[in-house]
């Protein structure tokens, strides 16, 4: 049997990867890009023609005359949507929606449909995973499904390009990526290489016809999307869906936006007759709250750019027994780490004394999942006003950062953090002290109150220990119409 050339002659070329078109100027038993075994070979050579002209490329023009008219985004209809994208889907742009399954990415994309289908636009669902009968009932599900909303089945890419050549759509959605493929490759559907080459092809046809295309992708156990990474950088806007399943919270957010501002979020309630966009996710969020329970904080957190409230609840229970501490905290919606490290700020840097048997238990709840510091100070209120049973006045909110001295730090976003407190009614903030020289951010009627230290904060709760629940009190809360002016 012919052996592989460990090497290729000055001038050949390289190796390339049949798994996922990496390049290698040496030969491997395994591709050092993907791993796979066996899939180096020689790359096809491009030879230059003897004494034949370069072609000319396209002439340099001046930005300033560039027109920018066929970037008008064109409305959804899906308002929460528009919102992330910036007004709607911009003309041969390609958009990619990834989620985990089950979380109502084919659901939200079947309304864009049918929204823009309901305008007498021509619209095409290209379904590479599900059978049309299966798409037409679950339609069915959702509402009236319009007669210009075409539905093309299979996973060839040629026939979805051929399709889309043919009728010329307004609008065009693949469901899903990982499922498409090219016979012509001979790779399995949903590897490196036939995801790369797939969505290559697909942006060439939505650039050359001007429609635009919404791509479904899948994501991994860990939550990242499904696939090689160039497939992020080949698109122009990357959406991420999430939410918790048991919930009917579902959040959309602009991880990439080649077109306006990254990181706006939309916010959706799932219904057995689809998806609604939610302008005002407050009373979905906070409206079974229970004032004056021990362990509940409501803190501002931003979704990307868009503050939301949410309560941070705590609850101490009893422990196995064993160890010589407390037990890491059990957590739900927060990262069970830094509810672990500020459990040991509190220990540590304040009067508060944590039962050796206890476990604690801290949760984000509604269905929205708090990762970033400003909820620090919400958290480790939370777990002490369960410890000393002293509950918050149920008009407060609480932000900040903690650091491991139990300093309070500062956090970005807290005029919209304070503007949305406002809005829902809330009368009273609790803050960083370092943000009480900034420039009037407070709107009027909601007193601020700055802390240098979570000692500080605990203050507030430590002198009014025995006042379990005590609506709109606290002893130790500043009296002055504003204590302290973001």
């Amino acid at each position: 049997m012919a052996s592989v050339p460990r090497t290729r002659p000055r001038g050949e070329g390289a190796f390339l990867c049949s798994a996922c078109t990496a390049t290698s100027l040496r030969w491997a038993g395994r591709c050092p890009a993907c791993g796979e075994w066996n899939t180096l070979g020689p790359a096809p050579v491009r030879r230059a023609g003897s004494g034949a002209a370069r072609p000319e490329g396209p002439p340099a023009l001046a930005l300033a005359d560039v027109s920018t008219d066929a970037m008008h985004p064109l409305a959804t209809g899906v308002s929460e949507l528009d919102r992330v994208m910036g007004g709607g889907v911009v003309a041969g742009s390609v958009t990619l929606l990834f989620g985990p399954p089950g979380i109502g990415k084919s659901t939200l994309l079947f309304q864009v449909l049918s929204s823009l289908a309901a305008t007498g636009l021509d619209v095409m669902l290209a379904s590479a995973e599900e059978s049309l009968a299966q798409v037409r009932g679950r339609a069915s599900r959702i509402g009236l499904v319009p007669r210009n909303l075409l539905a093309i089945e299979g996973p060839d890419v040629e026939a979805i390009e051929a399709a889309v050549e043919r009728h010329r759509p307004a609008l065009v959605v693949v469901d899903s990526l990982q499922s498409v493929s090219d016979p012509e490759l001979g790779q399995p559907a949903g590897s490196l290489a036939q995801v790369r080459t797939c969505v290559e092809r697909l942006t060439r046809m939505a650039k050359s016809t001007g429609a635009p295309l919404l791509l479904v992708g899948h994501v991994t156990k860990d939550g990242d999307l499904a696939g090689p990474r160039a497939v992020e950088h080949l698109v122009d806007t990357v959406l991420s869906f999430d939410g918790d399943r048991h919930h009917a919270l579902r959040v959309l957010t602009s991880v990439k936006h080649r077109f306006g501002p990254a990181g706006e979020v939309g916010i959706f309630e799932m219904r057995d007759d689809g998806l609604r966009a939610v302008p005002d996710p407050g009373p979905l969020l906070l409206g079974d709250r229970m004032a004056g329970v021990p362990g509940s904080v409501v803190v501002p957190v931003l979704q990307g750019r868009r503050p939301l409230l949410v309560e941070v609840q705590a609850l101490l229970g009893p422990g196995s027994g064993g160890g010589t501490g407390p037990p890491r905290p059990q957590t739900l919606g927060i990262d069970a780490a830094r509810a672990n490290l500020l459990l040991a700020v509190l220990a540590c840097r304040t009067a508060v004394e944590i039962p050796a048997s206890a476990q604690m238990f801290a949760a984000a709840v509604g269905g929205i999942t708090v990762t970033e510091p400003a909820a620090d100070l919400a958290v480790a209120l939370a777990m002490a006003s369960v410890i000393t049973d002293t509950a918050l006045p149920p008009d407060v909110v609480v932000f900040g950062e903690l650091g491991l001295a139990g300093e309070v730090r500062t956090v970005p976003g807290a005029d919209r953090r304070l503007a949305e407190a406002h809005r829902a009614g809330f009368t009273r903030a609790l803050v960083p002290a370092s943000m009480a020289g900034a420039p009037a951010a407070a709107p009027p009627g909601l007193r601020v109150h700055g802390v240098r230290t979570l000692a500080e904060a605990l203050s507030l709760l430590q002198s009014g220990a025995g006042e379990r629940g005590a609506p709109g009190t606290m002893p130790g809360w500043p009296t002055a119409p504003a204590a302290a002016s973001l």
